[in-house]
């Protein structure tokens, strides 16, 4: 891995380009300025990926020098190259790249192939959300107070059909009594992945200072492990061994 952790923001890049009052909160796009937060911390190299950019703006010398992707999408999931999702998911489960995968982005091919779920949820209108750190003691959770608000977020609800996941951080209410599993935590074989629940485009939610604090701790919580040897891509048969070739 690079000296600097390495970090792709990936967003369709479509609702802010086709709807005047998204390109209102999100100008530059909702990538941008999830970017523009990370940016300020200078172990981090960032760099911007959409949709309609060549190879989907995540050509293979682009996403083998990714350390954590994170992915944003929502009305063209389906437009999302089989191959790509599959590179993706290859890259996250030999240990080479962390995904944070952020809003209506549990609906995407990246997130149903990496974790193995449907990605179901329940969804209504934009409405109030309290943010609960239930796990404080977690990386992603370093610095976040026991709670934030979010004046106007989308609701999403349980269930949140993914299964069990290996560690929830956070857990949110919304003001028409429904809570959500909003921050969690799934290991892939050798890689990490994190969901987070807040970014809805009609929203202000990334420019949340809480939220881009959660963002920031996740990329260095999924980014790789430095591993002492090479993750091999299948099951390699080692045969018989004498004692002696290994280090006492």
């Amino acid at each position: 891995m690079a000296e600097k952790i390495r970090v792709t923001v990936w967003n369709e890049f479509r609702h802010e380009k086709s709807e005047e009052s998204i390109r209102t909160i999100y100008p530059d796009g909702l990538h941008a300025v999830i970017a523009n937060a990370l940016s300020k911390d200078a172990e981090l190299e960032v760099r911007l990926a959409a949709l309609d950019d060549p190879d989907q703006g995540l050509p293979l010398d682009v996403l083998n020098n990714t350390d954590v992707l994170i992915w944003w999408g929502h009305m063209a999931h389906h437009e999302v190259n089989d191959a790509l999702v599959e590179a993706i998911r290859a890259r996250v489960y030999y240990g080479k790249m962390g995904l944070v995968v952020l809003h209506s982005g549990h609906h995407s091919k990246v997130f149903r192939s990496v974790v193995g779920s449907t990605g179901n949820l329940s969804w209504g209108r934009n409405q109030k959300e309290i943010v609960w750190n239930i796990n404080p003691t977690h990386p992603i959770a370093a610095g976040i107070p026991d709670h934030f608000c979010l004046e106007s977020e989308e609701l999403y609800a349980e269930p949140f059909y993914v299964g069990e996941p290996d560690e929830t951080v956070f857990l949110s209410w919304f003001e028409d009594g429904f809570v959500m599993r909003s921050g969690l935590v799934f290991k892939r074989s050798a890689g990490k992945i994190f969901y987070f629940q807040p970014g809805h485009e009609e929203c202000r939610s990334f420019y949340n200072e809480w939220v881009q604090k959660v963002i920031h701790n996740a990329v260095y919580y999924v980014k790789p492990a430095v591993s002492a040897f090479e993750i091999p891509e299948g099951a390699p048969h080692w045969g018989f061994r004498a004692a002696d070739e290994f280090d006492a």
